[in-house]
């Protein structure tokens, strides 16, 4: 069955997703995002909430963005700025001095904090760590509030979002994508973006193009609000996340739970990780210890083998835009979007060099990737 389609479909209803499909809106594109789901079901609505990725080539974008989301979208992504990270031993800390060396030279102010620092700035913390840095840039916000956000903007422009809908296929000739099969139909499309998350691996092989993608469901815990710190954006080395605008402490941080690769089956919310995380969350913050855990919710995630994203307009079909973010999809989500954006109409990204994202540098990827990485489920199904 054939429906109205669009200048451009934009598979998957998550922060990447609706973020390119905004940006495509914005430049008078007629735009239609198919959701198997709801919009950000998944990692998109279901994350820690950070806006920090300074190794990233999208990061100034990042942050040029980020300040200026809830007047773009015109609702609010409860986004606030900076961030503090803690360290437990002295070889962590000297991480810490390279990383705010590192943001000087690229023009961004950090600073190292001592212990007696660190404990006036995040008093539940307790006084026994080995210090931290305070980074003058980065944030965090709302992943629920802003998927809404850009879900609502894109409506507002005229784009469609059909939720619920999962693709079948697609519809292919003279090496371009024409048409998007789905359970509500056929789309018929001049480009196509592909930016579904762990699923996107399987979409790009039906493209006939082989992208390393590995799924694993990660676990985040929402404790009961405590009284609202200077700065809510704080991470130790090993758990991320922040403070609401509430007072809850919102938290998570692996080991990841593998999945099979060709799992396209829904989240489920429960994992073992829960009290594993809590315990963690009471050492990183003793202060917090006697906060009690309200809720936790499990996100699916895609991890690329090396863990950094892959963003590329396809040589063929050539307008094909695929993305897997490996897990730092939301936080860079203005600047994906953006970039992706540019690469369905010009080809190429006009603000940041790409080249590092590219599928090629998996060329000569062993099958058994996954294996090697100990990147599998515990029944050992991890096979391409």
């Amino acid at each position: 069955m054939a429906v109205p389609g669009g200048d451009v479909v934009v598979i998957g209803g998550g922060a990447t997703g609706l973020s390119a499909a905004w940006w495509l809106a914005r430049e008078g594109l007629r735009v239609v995002v198919l959701e198997r789901g709801l919009v950000g079901w998944e990692a998109s609505g279901r994350n820690g909430g950070g806006c920090t990725h300074p190794f990233s080539p999208l990061f100034r974008e990042e942050q040029r963005l980020w300040p200026q989301m809830d007047d773009l979208l015109g609702h609010p992504t409860e986004w606030r700025p900076n961030r503090i990270v803690m360290a437990d031993t002295e070889s962590e800390l000297a991480e810490m001095e390279a990383d705010c060396r590192a943001a000087a030279r690229d023009g961004f102010h950090a600073e190292m904090l001592t212990p007696q620092q660190l404990h006036e700035l995040v008093p539940i913390a307790g006084p026994d760590k080995a210090g931290g840095a305070f980074w003058h840039f980065g944030g965090h916000a709302n992943p629920q509030r802003t998927v809404q956000a850009y879900a609502w903007a894109i409506q507002a422009l005229g784009g469609r979002i059909v939720q619920h809908t999962d693709v079948t296929g697609f519809e292919l000739s003279g090496g371009r994508v024409t048409a998007v099969v789905s359970a509500a139909g056929t789309f018929g499309c001049d480009a196509v973006v592909v930016a579904a998350g762990p699923q996107t691996g399987v979409l790009a092989g039906w493209l006939g193009v082989h992208l390393p993608v590995t799924p694993a469901r990660a676990e985040i815990i929402v404790t009961e609000p405590l009284p609202l710190m200077a700065h809510g954006g704080i991470n130790s080395t090993e758990l991320y996340g922040r403070q609401t605008l509430r007072g809850n402490l919102v938290y998570g941080g692996g080991p990841h739970e593998w999945l099979p690769p060709a799992d396209l089956g829904r989240d489920r919310p429960t994992t073992p990780l829960v009290r594993n995380l809590a315990k963690r969350l009471a050492r990183m913050f003793p202060g917090a210890a006697h906060a009690r855990v309200l809720r936790h919710w499990a996100g699916v995630i895609e991890n690329t083998p090396d863990g950094r994203p892959v963003i590329e307009r396809l040589p063929e079909p050539d307008n094909a835009v695929v993305a897997t973010m490996s897990s730092v999809g939301f936080g860079l989500s203005p600047a994906t979007g953006h970039a992706i954006c540019d690469l369905v109409l010009r080809g190429r990204c006009d603000f940041a060099d790409l080249r590092s994202l590219r599928l090629a540098r998996f060329a000569n990827l062993p099958a058994d990737w996954r294996e090697r990485r100990g990147w599998v489920p515990p029944d050992g199904t991890g096979t391409a």
